[in-house]
C-alpha cells in the first residue's frame, strides 16, 4: 500500500485512523452531567464495566459529533481506563470519529462491486460538489463524506447510507440529489428502514437509547416501510417455480445430549487422521491433487527435504 499512514487515502484503505484527535472548537457542547448519568447507565447493562465502553464511544458523539477529548476523559474516568486504552478503541473503528462531523453523514460504497457500477464514481462527483476529500466536512457543516469499503448491500449497488441508512441503487445524479436536499435541510426517506434524522441522533441511538422523544414516532421509525425487491427476488422464483432446497441429511440415531459432544470430539480426531476420509469439496495437502510444489516432481528436488530413502543426518553434538 502506498498510502501513508494517518492520510485520508490510508484511512480510507486499511480502515485505520492515526491521526491525533484534534483540539475541541470554541463552540462545542461541552458532556453535561447528564451524559455522564447515561455513562453509568449504560455500564450498569454489563457485568464487566469495560465492555459498556462501544456504546459510551456512541453516547459521547450524540453530544458533541465526534470522539472529543473530552469523551476520552469521561469514558476512561467512569470505566477506569487509561485515555490511551480508550483511544486505542476509538482510532479502530471508523464509526468514532476522529474530528468534528457535520450535520449528516454520507458514506459512498467503493468496494468491488458498488465500485464497478458507479460508486467511485459517485464519490468523485460529491467531493467535487462539497469541495471535501473522504472524512472531511463542507464548510457550511452540513456533510460529512466518507469513502465506505462495504456496507453489506451488495445486491442494491451501488449504494449510499446517510447516517447508517440506505438509499440503493443509487447513481451520479440521484446522490448528488440527495446530497443537495440534505444541505436545504431536508431530510429524503431512505429507501428501507427508519426514516432520516442527523448523525448525533444515530449515535444516540446506537447508544442505546431511543433518539424519539415522541413515542409515536418511535413505533413509525421501527415500523417503516421499505422496498426489499432484490433481496427477496429468489425467494419469489423459487415459489413461482414451486422449487426449495432439499433437506440437509440427517443421521438415523441423534447422538444423545450427554454423549452429543463426546462423539462430535471422537468424530474430529478420527477424520484428522492420516488415511481418513475428507469431506466433500476437501483433499488432503500432501496427496496428488493437493498443493503442489513449483520445482521438481522427484523427491528431494523442491528443496524441501531429502529424497525418499536418504539417509537421515545425524542430530548436532549434545542434541537429541
Amino acid at each position: 500500500m502506498s498510502a501513508l499512514p494517518g492520510s485520508a487515502e490510508g484511512t480510507a484503505v486499511t480502515g485505520l485512523d492515526s491521526s491525533p484527535v484534534e483540539p475541541a472548537p470554541i463552540d462545542l457542547p461541552p458532556l453535561t452531567e447528564q451524559a455522564r448519568l447515561e455513562a453509568r447507565e449504560i455500564i450498569a447493562r454489563y457485568p464487566v464495566a469495560r465492555s459498556a465502553l462501544l456504546p459510551m464511544l456512541h453516547l459521547v458523539q450524540s453530544y458533541q459529533g465526534y470522539v472529543s477529548p473530552e469523551g476520552v476523559a469521561l469514558c476512561a474516568e467512569e470505566l477506569g481506563l487509561t485515555k490511551a486504552e480508550v483511544g486505542a478503541v476509538a482510532t479502530f473503528y471508523t464509526m468514532y470519529k476522529r474530528r468534528p462531523t457535520g450535520r449528516h453523514l454520507v458514506s459512498v460504497c467503493t468496494n468491488t462491486l458498488c465500485s464497478v457500477l458507479g460508486g467511485q464514481r459517485i464519490m468523485d462527483a460529491l467531493s467535487a460538489d462539497l469541495g471535501v476529500h473522504h472524512d472531511e466536512t463542507a464548510a457550511d457543516g452540513s456533510i460529512t463524506l466518507e469513502h465506505a469499503e462495504c456496507l453489506a448491500a451488495c445486491d442494491y449497488a451501488p449504494v449510499v447510507t446517510v447516517d447508517y441508512e440506505f438509499y440503493d441503487q443509487q447513481d451520479v445524479g440521484s446522490a448528488r440529489a440527495l446530497v443537495a436536499a440534505l444541505r436545504r435541510g431536508e431530510k429524503p426517506a431512505p429507501t428501507r428502514g427508519a426514516p432520516l434524522t442527523d448523525f448525533r441522533g444515530i449515535s444516540r441511538q446506537l447508544a442505546g437509547f431511543s433518539q424519539y422523544e415522541d413515542p409515536y414516532e418511535m413505533a413509525a421509525a421501527v415500523d417503516a416501510p421499505g422496498a426489499l425487491g432484490p433481496t427477496l427476488v429468489g425467494l419469489r422464483l423459487a415459489e413461482e417455480r414451486g422449487e426449495s432446497a432439499p433437506e440437509m441429511p440427517r443421521s438415523d440415531a441423534a447422538p444423545s445430549s450427554s454423549s452429543g459432544a463426546a462423539a462430535a470430539e471422537a468424530a474430529g480426531v478420527e477424520s484428522a487422521k492420516r488415511g481418513a476420509p475428507e469431506p466433500a469439496g476437501r483433499s488432503l495437502a500432501d496427496k496428488n491433487n493437493g498443493t503442489d510444489t513449483p520445482a521438481g516432481s522427484k523427491p528431494g528436488t523442491t528443496g524441501q527435504g531429502p529424497a525418499a530413502g536418504s539417509p537421515r543426518p545425524n542430530p548436532p553434538s549434545g542434541k537429541a
